[in-house]
């Protein structure tokens, strides 16, 4: 202990020589070295009250959310309706806002918009995050060969279109889907498959309440077809008692696509079907 108290006598000395290695901006280890201090609690009283430099301090990627947490604070909020508003832990923001006052009491309407607020700021970050989510995979995907859109097809085509039946013989092609992105993909593949244009006939399903018109002309767009080689629009009759969803002006029902004389193309599609679950089965037993 002797030695230690006579190494360090002159403090005040090693002090200014401390602080003006501080201020030069080197962080404590250099000071140590610089000025042969190895012992930590004599360093912290040479360097009491001396801020570290800006260099050696480690960046926190909870600041903005610290600085947003008492923000909110001081604005009135709750811990409940600043965990709301920035998704962060509660025993978090209680450790950033601590010492602010706590705020007044509101009233019930007061406390309701906040709430809706914080939610409302909730939904918002969800639906960033989804979107973020969504562009990522179809990166994933990028340009598709034209296998992967042919094997796409089969697969599409037998969860969405028009199958034979032992029962009811219907040895046709015909598709129908509300997905815009599913009718463009059906087409794709058609055109793949060297099926002509000529050779399609469309119509639309659709409440009898919705805008049939608007709707008749979306999916004319969408399809690049002349009225002609629309058929009739099938119309659902309106029941007042069900709860329907699809009511707003994006509803515009389904398209149905005929292939004509497809007898062939059909038993094709059945078969190459056949040939996927059979190679997928392979393919899961070669795994193993």
């Amino acid at each position: 202990m002797t030695g230690i108290i006579g190494k360090y006598a002159d403090f005040e000395g090693l002090r200014e020589q401390a602080v003006a290695l501080r201020r030069e901006g080197l962080s404590r280890r250099q000071i140590r070295d610089r000025i042969q201090v190895d012992n930590n609690d004599i360093l912290n009283r040479l360097l009491d009250g001396e801020p570290a430099p800006d260099w050696t301090k480690r960046p926190n990627a909870k600041d903005d959310l610290r600085a947003k947490a008492r923000e909110l604070r001081l604005q009135g909020l709750t811990y409940d309706q600043i965990q709301l508003e920035l998704g962060c832990s509660k025993s978090s923001i209680s450790l950033w806002v601590r010492d602010l006052p706590k705020p007044p009491k509101r009233t019930r309407e007061e406390a309701s918009a906040i709430a809706r607020r914080g939610w409302d700021a909730t939904l918002q970050r969800r639906e960033i995050e989804r979107q973020k989510v969504k562009a990522t995979a179809q990166q994933e995907i990028g340009a598709l060969s034209e296998r992967e859109l042919f094997i796409a097809g089969v697969g599409l085509y037998w969860a969405e279109g028009t199958k034979d039946k032992p029962h009811a013989r219907r040895e046709r092609v015909a598709f129908v889907n509300s997905d815009p992105g599913m009718i463009r993909v059906f087409l794709a593949w058609l055109r793949l498959l060297g099926v002509k244009p000529e050779r399609l006939q469309f119509h639309v399903m659709i409440h009898e309440s919705a805008d049939v018109g608007a709707a008749e002309r979306y999916w004319a767009d969408l399809v690049g077809a002349e009225a002609s080689r629309f058929g009739k629009t099938t119309l659902k009759k309106h029941n007042p008692k069900t709860i329907r969803k699809n009511v707003n002006e994006a509803y515009r029902g389904c398209l149905v696509i005929h292939v004509q004389q497809s007898a062939d193309l059909y038993r094709r599609i059945e078969g190459w079907w056949c040939g996927i679950v059979v190679g997928s089965v392979s393919a899961g037993d070669s795994d193993g």
